[in-house]
């Protein structure tokens, strides 16, 4: 067993004051989400982790991309059949996080969540490349599969069936819109005291409070 309570660093690169933030949260999540993607040691500032809860209580976490922010919300797409959109149509909840450990910075986003309109899925889809979007048609997403063979059949013959033709999305596939009403912004700050600004949306505003570390 590998002992790991020596394992930290020291945060000291920003700070996250009242003063300084916007009073509306999706522009402060502009700019903290501008200077992860200018940051050369991002690889994918758009990265993404949302936790659902299932059946059993449990909630369920894993990556995705975000595609597109607006004052309204989130948006994501997705197998509506998945495990996570199956999780999504009982709730209509989720818990997004994005975190970026050079910036010392972490976001935690509780939002309700929708489906977009039809034609807004079928934009993005055909912006995708081919490729994708033929992955798209082919994975039965989250369900038991026999071996890897059984994707890569069902590949080459939709890459046959639709070599000269644009594929149809599927549809069980498409997009959502991630409403937020609880927006945490984390900032690390030295000897543990770290900065936690959140906002909670009451009524049509935003309350902005501070929370101990």
């Amino acid at each position: 067993m590998e002992n790991l309570h020596d394992k930290r660093k020291i945060y000291e690169k920003s700070q996250l004051i009242e003063s300084e933030i916007k009073e509306n949260p999706i522009e402060q999540f502009r700019d903290w989400f501008l200077d992860a993607s200018s940051n050369p040691t991002v690889s994918e500032a758009n990265a993404m982790a949302i936790s659902t809860v299932e059946d059993d209580g449990c909630p369920r976490t894993r990556m995705v991309l975000l595609k597109e922010y607006t004052y309204e919300g989130f948006i994501f797409y997705t197998n509506y059949d998945s495990r996570k959109g199956k999780s999504i149509e009982k709730t209509h909840k989720a818990c997004l996080h994005f975190f970026w450990p050079c910036l010392e910075r972490q976001i935690i986003i509780k939002a309700d969540l929708e489906k977009i309109a039809e034609n807004l899925s079928d934009g993005y889809f055909h912006s995708r490349p081919k490729g994708s979007q033929l992955g798209a048609a082919v994975s039965p997403q989250s369900e038991v599969i026999p071996n890897r063979e059984f994707l890569e059949i069902k590949l080459n013959e939709l890459e046959a069936k639709f070599q000269n033709s644009e594929v149809p999305r599927p549809e069980n596939w498409g997009g959502y819109i991630a409403k937020p009403y609880e927006i945490e912004f984390w900032q690390g700050r030295p000897n543990r005291l770290h900065d936690r600004i959140i906002y909670s949306l009451k009524d049509l505003d935003w309350e902005i409070s501070r929370l101990a570390p």
